[in-house]
């Protein structure tokens, strides 16, 4: 069985509340993009538990530690089903606020769920991506929606960019999630952002915002003049994605190529 799992963008990202458990409290719009790792799974005809392979960007670390895994032991602990052969195609950068792992992560309980026919109705996933990471469940549904809490529980939204254009920047910059929250004094907005994306992307720039992007742009200025760079191109809206280091700008029409990016990861296509 092979999938695509794909990568995510925030649309606005609000850091509302310290929490006593240490965690904070969010409110952002997830919306799924075309960018995709591609993810096999197999059932083994040689291995009594799993095997795993991987190629593309290079994943450092042992494979016990990767999400994917994670994801198999945590299903397999609940249920039966056999060992299974796991390749994967890294193609979303790690470290981008992009969820590339925990998109990886959902979209191998889904397929566990389908190929072994575990009867698993979304919800049921959903709680069990929880498990893995505070984002995985969204890739569960796949679809956009305004997360709240700590970035787990969703409220189903209405909110299409079909036919915009998207560029997506990373530089080879990591930033450390832990770092972006200390370096944020939480306040929750004045205005939702459900209310927000009710108006024309045009005004987005004005209204919408990313509140890590002001600790990390003075850490990090060349994220910050990626930014600029976009609507310098002509970007009806441009915002750091999470807590970064990609950069994404959203476009009336594909914008001419230029050298601008040269030495950066550059992703981009018509939204779906």
């Amino acid at each position: 069985m092979l999938l695509y799992p794909n990568a995510k963008i925030n649309i606005g990202l609000n850091v509302v509340e310290k929490r006593a458990d240490g965690y904070h409290n969010i409110e952002t719009i997830f919306y799924p993009i075309g960018l995709c790792d591609m993810l096999e799974v197999e059932q083994s005809e040689t291995c009594t538990d799993y095997s795993f392979s991987s190629s593309g960007i290079a994943i450092d670390g042992d494979p016990e530690d990767n999400l994917i895994v994670k994801a198999y032991h945590l299903l397999r602990s609940g249920y039966q089903f056999p060992a299974v052969d796991i390749s994967l195609i890294k193609q979303i950068p790690f470290g981008a606020g992009l969820g590339g792992g925990s998109s990886d992560a959902a979209f191998m309980l889904k397929a566990l769920n389908e190929l072994f026919e575990l009867k698993i109705t979304p919800s049921r996933l959903e709680k069990l991506a929880a498990k893995l990471g505070a984002d995985c469940p969204v890739f569960i549904k796949n679809k956009a929606v305004f997360a709240t809490g700590i970035g787990n529980v969703f409220t189903p939204i209405k909110l299409s960019l079909k036919g915009k254009f998207l560029v997506l920047v990373k530089p080879d910059i990591h930033v450390s999630t832990p770092e972006a929250y200390s370096l944020v004094v939480p306040e929750k907005p004045d205005v939702s952002l459900v209310d927000l994306i009710q108006h024309p992307i045009s005004e987005w720039k004005d209204t919408i915002k990313n509140d890590f992007e002001k600790s990390v742009f003075a850490n990090y200025p060349e994220i910050e003049k990626i930014k600029r760079n976009l609507y310098d191109m002509g970007a009806i809206y441009a915002s750091m994605s999470g807590s970064g280091s990609s950069v994404y700008g959203i476009f009336e029409t594909a914008p001419e190529k230029n050298e601008l990016f040269e030495g950066y990861f550059v992703a981009g296509g018509i939204l779906d």
